[in-house]
């Protein structure tokens, strides 16, 4: 891809979003949340004016995986300011209040100028671009700076414009970096081949992120007083397609409480949910009336942030975005409990789901009847669930480490001296 073309593409993108804008809510949030960045950003570095550190995050997801690093970062170099800038809407309105930055932002559109203005306003001391999401502009001008970038938890496919004959501009971005803290071997073979060679298998630091929220956890009174004595089923990051293959199961098993924590929660969203399934209770209302919900066996979650805690009363997982072309969400937040997790087909993008699979922790299904015979399953057999739990947490807690591979490079390289 030529530049002319990249340009051309960011242009397009831009006007596309802003034709969206007038009906998408999503595009609407992603256009307003842009307006006026560089006034906001001048006023924060004019009252801030240390040594700054700047993550981007293309989304919620990329977040967790650099929260490690973030959050060491703060605890042992508080002489540092922390800017976090996200380019969707779904991490920046989860995270925008998130305490352990002290600048949170939507990243401006790639451009020369806006690029520019960006870097040379915020003026960082070191970058941590966080798994993907590669910027022609601010990379470029980064290095031209001599400003030190780094990638973690970066993982490549062989599909991707790096490695084709048209990746020429791809390609240079990656020189950009510093180093690239990579997830698994392939990844680092595919770069090698393209003469990229600064590089590290340091893993996902994703398992170290789980870990420590195990590590932390504090229960959840309302949670417990729902589940009682009973099976529990949670249901984590939910679409409707999800949920289409969970309400015959639900609908028919009122000894086995099921948690549904849905990926969106709007209104309309929770009411189609309602309709769905049969007894039912919103936590918002449970937690102000537990009478309201006596005869419901599924709690609908209406509130974003609990999930990670809710796994840890499930005797059985089960992940969203398997059915669908979104993705599958985090299965490791509940394999961390040692928790088996069963999700839909659509899982060849995630490594962790395969491998997870691979070991017994994990199962993937196809139809409703599938679930259904799994839970069963793994509900009755004794030894079977034993097994699959097993599993699952000794495959989270054999991967846990890679934050302390770029910890150790980044105090090595002195990347955080004033």
């Amino acid at each position: 891809m030529s530049l002319l073309l990249y340009n051309l593409f960011i242009v397009f993108y831009r006007w596309a979003l802003q034709l969206a804008a007038r009906w998408n809510p999503k595009a609407q949030k992603w256009v307003e949340g842009r307006k006026e960045w560089e006034q906001a950003l001048i006023r924060f570095r004019q009252q801030d004016q240390r040594p700054l550190v700047w993550m981007h995050c293309a989304s919620l997801g990329e977040f967790e995986q650099g929260r490690p690093i973030l959050e060491w970062i703060r605890a042992n170099y508080p002489n540092h300011s922390i800017l976090l800038s996200f380019f969707s809407p779904s991490g920046y309105e989860i995270r925008k209040n998130y305490a352990g930055a002290d600048y949170v932002c939507y990243l401006p559109m790639d451009s020369a100028r806006n690029a520019r203005q960006f870097i040379e306003t915020a003026s960082p001391s070191l970058v941590i671009w966080v798994r993907y999401e590669f910027w022609y502009h601010f990379l470029n001008i980064l290095s031209g700076k001599n400003i030190p970038v780094i990638l973690i938890a970066g993982r490549f496919r062989k599909s991707q414009p790096f490695f084709r004959s048209y990746g020429r501009l791809h390609r240079h971005m990656l020189t950009c970096f510093q180093h690239l803290f990579l997830q698994d071997g392939a990844s680092a073979e595919l770069l090698s081949k393209v003469g990229i060679h600064k590089t590290t298998v340091a893993g996902d630091t994703r398992y170290d992120r789980v870990s420590a929220i195990a590590e932390k956890f504090e229960p959840i009174p309302e949670i417990e007083d729902f589940v009682g004595n009973n099976p529990v089923i949670v249901c984590g990051s939910t679409w409707p397609e999800d949920e289409e293959e969970l309400d015959h199961f639900a609908n028919t098993r009122p000894d086995i409480r099921f948690i549904i924590a849905p990926h969106e929660i709007y209104e309309e969203h929770l009411r189609d949910m309602e309709k769905l399934f049969q007894h039912t209770v919103r936590f918002s209302v449970w937690k102000q009336s537990p009478d309201a919900g006596t005869t419901a066996n599924v709690l609908i979650i209406d509130n974003i942030g609990m999930l990670s805690r809710l796994y840890k009363y499930a005797k059985l997982a089960y992940v969203g975005g398997g059915f669908g072309d979104d993705g599958l969400h985090n299965i490791l937040e509940a394999a961390v409990y040692g928790v088996p997790v069963i999700h839909g087909p659509v899982y060849d993008r995630f490594p962790e789901a395969t491998e997870l699979i691979e070991e017994g922790g994990g199962f993937a299904v196809s139809t409703a009847l599938e679930l259904e015979n799994r839970f069963n399953q793994l509900l009755t057999e004794e030894n079977a669930l034993a097994t699959a739990s097993r599993a699952a947490a000794t495959f989270v807690a054999s991967r846990r480490g890679a934050s302390a591979y770029i910890q150790t490079y980044l105090e090595e390289k002195r990347l955080l001296t004033s």
